[in-house]
């Protein structure tokens, strides 16, 4: 896979690599910390996992910088920076008034409905980002699915096993009794493949806008001092 630019090509794989692998390197560190019970600030175990200091989460921000600086220089940034601001709040929009509906209709977050209404929320924001930038897109949705696959198979392991681990604990009094292939539907596949997905492309997006405005000015500051 290639973005256009104009002066060629850019290779995504390439661009992606080794942002991919160090996505898989933080990945084992914490799924190592966790079994090893190491600092829950650091490696949280509960359910979602949320706030721990080591996790990929974070990275999201950083790479959206990153590609969106890369893109740029190849030739390959935005026809308009202050579009894909608006796109990123739409998706925003868009992605919260899907979940709004399912809070609204009281439905729990273990059900097939929410599921769904959570598949659609990610997949309709996906879909939004794909026109302001679309060299952005294209490397954020396949750093996402490199980042997220390795996560989704471990899933797997992790829920049959029963490791007590974030990448196996459900939320507490959300889920009904299901078997194993079940509960790595809804808590596994369907976040990983599509929630998570969403949250890359919209936020990289968001960083990498901001990367590239502040990019836009200093080139035409250069320009200015250059001409003056």
């Amino acid at each position: 896979m290639s973005a256009e630019t104009s002066e060629g090509s850019v290779s995504i794989g390439k661009l992606i690599l080794i942002p991919a692998l160090i996505t898989l390197a933080v990945t084992i560190i914490r799924l190592v910390g966790e079994l090893q019970h190491w600092n829950p600030t650091l490696f949280n175990p509960s359910a979602g996992g949320g706030g721990a200091l080591v996790g990929i989460t974070w990275l999201v921000p950083i790479l959206g910088i990153y590609f969106a600086i890369k893109l740029c220089r190849a030739g390959a940034g935005p026809e308009r920076v202050g579009r894909v601001f608006l796109f990123v709040l739409l998706a925003i929009v868009v992605f919260f008034a899907l979940f709004a509906i399912g809070a609204a209709l009281k439905l729990q977050p273990g059900s097939p409905v929410f599921a769904a209404i959570g598949a659609a929320a990610a997949i309709i924001s996906i879909a939004i980002m794909a026109k302001p930038w679309p060299a952005l897109f294209k490397t954020l949705l396949a750093y996402g699915y490199a980042a997220r696959v390795p996560v989704a198979i471990l899933m797997i392991f992790a829920i049959h096993g029963n490791w007590g681990t974030h990448y196996d604990v459900a939320p507490p009094g959300e889920f009904p009794e299901m078997n194993w292939l079940a509960k790595w539907v809804l808590i596994g596949a369907f976040p990983q493949l599509l929630g998570w997905i969403s949250f890359t492309v919209v936020f990289g997006s968001l960083f990498g806008a901001i990367a590239a405005a502040l990019t836009t000015r200093g080139k035409a500051r250069e320009h200015a001092s250059a001409t003056s």
